[in-house]
């Protein structure tokens, strides 16, 4: 069966595997892709790209492994895999991770230095004032550390042994992404399906940028309810209760639900405001709720998404007063007419938002208009995902990619997809229902893909919005802060009548959005692309269904009129010991490097296999552990096996308990490979693993005096042998997707070619009820008879003078067949039956 005599070292270790095989697995190119000129003989993936900000950590361990167990086995199963690897490296991560790396910041009013000497990373933070960019110098340090990232986050996909094809890995910041990225924008923009509006739009004054819907989270904040009295005409007061007292200025109009009797005969009354004397209308809308609060409520431009949905569906006024800077701006919103009123603002302006509260509510005390004291409270606020203050809502021109209107399309095309697990797709339903906006992709920051457009001044030198500039697509990719329009020449930059370049850069998720089309080859290799899209495999967290799925989705949708892969496979969190996410922004994280070092890859791999799909999974050395037992057992059981010389040429297998034990490992095969083709790799694993322990602590003692040639005869032996070496290559196969190394390692001790290029072990569908039950029988004997030597602490080699089997007639015919091989492996003298009970038992008798 072997290629040629083992070679197996005299003591099998892991240590030293990851680099010995990496490298090997390199230089032969056992994971390239080969392209077969055929759809179906192909596998493709859509790997997650990971964010370059600093450091992987076991969370993302936990989910590339799953995503690898299944490569290897459609590898195995006879796909070509098309398995890319990416790197996610613009974004606010990234320029955060620079920012505080190196102790800068960007200045985009700074000319461009070609000869800049960049600062070297801080040893501490605060160590020296911060160091002012422009630009273009920031992009270029962003490029520099991201690159050393890279090599980092390559180095550790290697070691844990993922069989990605690493000759196509991309980068979304690099110029073919970027072109990519900038094209497809461009034609949605042409086909009306992306545009540039001002409106009211979610801001992160810590970033100074917008955010998207999808990149919102609630957070418990600490505030206070303040109730303050608004005036009615003939000195009645109107009470209402907000925790945003500094928006008094900012209010427009004061709601109340259309069915609340308490404000009936208010409705098209107008009050005026305390401290400021803005006179506001008093209005219904469905959207009030009349059980918080007073159940009448401030409408301000703007504090919370329903003030920008009464806003609008009431057409009320602006009076914004708060920067994006995150302070109240210098001058006083149009309505603020009075002299006390203006007056009062002027205390308030360029004040952060705190500071504004804190005045406000001093002038509230003042006038009488403050009832009570306000009452603390803790409440869910908006944050952006990444960010560590609050939200703010201001005006700003943003682009947007139409989604509102394919709602129910992209529930249709949900359904096309296989969830894996199944109840996840209620997640992307509910997210598509919920969505109350398009999706906002402009973000105001510096490191990613340019918006490709610029805008004509007019004579006054404002921008004609109306009226973009766009480029050739022969000419992507393009920055406008640096090239010039067609038809212009950089004299004209920012002068009247010349032209100014879009100052923003796409979401992150806008270019991430497009893997599918970034690794297939769209527009620019579409023999690669006919054999790749719609992919097989989308693997995710499940935490960016909302964010990254739904936005591949949208994308696929618009570009191609398709889904952009057939499957999606959620993966859950990894958890601290306390049960909570692990996350960088908690600070909770545990880097992996050390773990691989410790207990090896395979140990690693092991234990991120056994967290089933969509199911959030503790950090737990204790099963790294097991899997470095696990993967040490497989090297020293295939020495065993190799040390035993292998069956002559026609062997064939005829002993009862080989045949059993081969019909239950065929079993073990079905089940496995029904479970990796569902995506259930943990069942596969476990399947395989029971039996593996099985194979090791019971059928190697049963069968190896029989395989040594010491009972049963030519036929016996040679029956042995084979089933030994059959199982060994069918338990090693079975392992290959989950421990690599290990089996890698075994493998060539009797093969030339690699365990991953190997086939798949295929199942004749032979295991039945009937060996389950004699292999069951025979494990149940050999442990009675090790139990009673160690009850009476003897050695398990102690000779056995006597083992009487009572049970069933039909039991013990059962055993009578395997009896010679429980003698030989227990060292049995005799072994008598007695079918005088019902139960089975075994009784051993012990040389005196």
């Amino acid at each position: 069966m072997s290629e040629f005599t083992p070679n197996v070292p005299e003591r099998p270790s892991l240590d030293g595997l990851e680099l010995k095989w990496a490298a090997r697995w390199e230089e032969s190119g056992v994971y390239r892709f080969d392209a077969p000129g055929d759809r179906s003989a192909v596998f493709s993936i859509d790997t997650p790209p990971p964010t370059v900000s600093g450091s992987l950590h076991v969370g993302h361990v936990f989910s590339y492994t799953h995503t690898d167990v299944v490569a290897r086995f459609q590898r195995m199963r006879g796909k070509h895999v098309f398995y890319p690897m990416g790197w996610d490296d613009n974004g606010l991560p990234t320029e955060r991770r620079v920012q505080n790396h190196f102790g800068v910041r960007c200045d985009p009013s700074l000319p461009y230095d070609p000869d800049c000497t960049y600062p070297e990373p801080l040893a501490k933070k605060g160590e020296r004032p911060l160091v002012n960019l422009s630009r273009r110098n920031f992009v270029e340090l962003c490029e520099k550390l991201t690159e050393v990232d890279e090599l980092a986050f390559e180095e550790l996909w290697r070691r844990l042994g993922l069989s990605v094809d690493w000759s196509m890995t991309y980068m979304t910041i690099s110029r073919r992404v970027q072109r990519l990225s900038q094209l497809a924008f461009l034609r949605l923009v042409r086909n009306g399906e992306a545009y540039q509006a001002e409106a009211p739009t979610l801001w992160d004054v810590g970033f100074q940028t917008a955010v998207a819907q999808a990149e919102l989270e609630d957070r418990e904040h600490p505030g206070a309810w303040h109730r303050i009295a608004f005036h009615a005409p003939g000195g009645e007061k109107v009470f209402i209760e907000t925790t945003r007292p500094e928006l008094l200025p900012a209010c427009v109009a004061l709601i109340a639900h259309p069915d609340d009797e308490r404000y009936q005969g208010l409705f098209g009354s107008t009050v005026t405001s305390p401290v400021f004397g803005v006179p506001v209308p008093v209005l219904p809308h469905p959207a009030a709720e009349q059980d918080r609060g007073a159940g009448i409520a401030m409408c301000c431009t703007f504090g919370d998404m329903t003030d920008v949905q009464w806003w609008r569906e009431l057409k009320l006024p602006a009076r914004t007063i708060i920067g994006r800077d995150g302070r109240i701006l210098p001058e006083a919103p149009a309505g603020l007419d009075g002299a006390e009123g203006r007056e009062a603002y002027a205390s308030l302006a360029g004040a952060t938002v705190h500071t504004a509260r804190e005045r406000v509510v001093a002038m509230l005390r003042e006038s009488g208009d403050l009832d009570g004291e306000p009452r603390k409270v803790v409440r869910p606020v908006k944050f952006y995902e990444k960010g560590d203050k609050p939200l703010e809502i201001v005006s700003s021109r943003q682009w947007f990619i139409r989604s509102l209107s394919h709602q129910d399309a992209l529930l249709d095309r949900g359904a096309e997809l296989e969830w894996h697990p199944a109840y996840m797709k209620a997640r992307y339903d509910d997210w598509v229902r919920g969505l109350n906006s398009d999706w906002l992709v402009s973000r105001q920051r510096f490191f990613g893909v340019p918006f490709p457009v610029w805008y004509p001044l007019d004579e006054d030198g404002e921008p004609v919005y109306a009226e973009p500039i766009v480029p050739g697509e022969e000419s992507l990719p393009v920055d406008p802060s640096s090239a010039t329009p067609p038809g212009y020449d950089e004299g004209q930059r920012g002068r009247p009548g010349g032209f100014v370049g879009d100052p923003d850069v796409m979401d992150t998720w806008a270019t991430s959005s497009l893997t599918p089309l970034i690794v297939c080859g769209w527009e620019s290799d579409p023999e690669l692309f006919a054999q790749t899209f719609p992919m097989d495999l989308r693997p995710q967290g499940h935490d960016i269904i909302r964010t990254w799925l739904f936005a591949t989705v949208l994308r696929s949708h618009l570009s191609e009129d398709a889904v952009p892969w057939r499957h999606a496979a959620l993966s859950g969190w990894i958890l601290d010991p306390d049960r909570k996410k692990m996350s960088k922004s908690k600070g909770n994280v545990v880097t992996p490097m050390h773990l691989l070092e410790q207990f090896s890859a395979d140990a690693v791999r092991y234990w991120a296999a056994s967290g089933r799909p969509g199911t959030d999974t503790a950090f737990d050395e204790g099963q790294m552990k097991v899997g470095r037992r696990l993967a040490t057992k497989l090297l020293n059981a295939s020495k065993f096996v190799l040390s035993i010389p292998e069956p002559a040429a026609g062997a064939e297998v005829t002993e009862p308990l080989d045949r059993a034990v081969l019909d239950l490992l065929d079993d073990v095969v079905a089940q496995a490979t029904a479970a990796l083709e569902a995506f259930e790799y943990t069942t596969a694993l476990e399947v395989a693993e029971r039996f593996f322990w099985l194979f090791c602590d019971d059928y190697l003692e049963l069968v190896k005096p029989r395989a040594y040639a010491d009972i049963g005869g030519d036929a016996g032996r040679e029956s042995a042998r084979l089933a030994l070496r059959t199982s060994l290559s069918t338990l090693l196969r079975l392992f290959a997707p989950f421990v690599p190394y290990a089996t890698e390692e075994a493998w060539s001790w009797w093969h030339t070619g690699s365990v991953h290029a190997e086939s798949w072990p295929t199942s004749a569908g032979g295991g039945d009820a009937s060996s389950a039950e004699l292999v069951a029988l025979a494990t149940t004997a050999i442990s009675a008879v090790r139990k009673a030597k160690s009850d009476a602490k003897q050695s398990m080699r102690a000779p056995v003078e006597k083992v009487r089997v009572l049970g069933p007639r039909e039991q013990l015919d059962r055993i009578g067949l395997i009896a010679e091989d429980i003698r030989a492996a227990g060292h049995v003298g005799v072994v008598e039956f007695d079918a005088t009970t019902e139960a089975l038992r075994f009784e051993v008798t012990l040389p005196e």
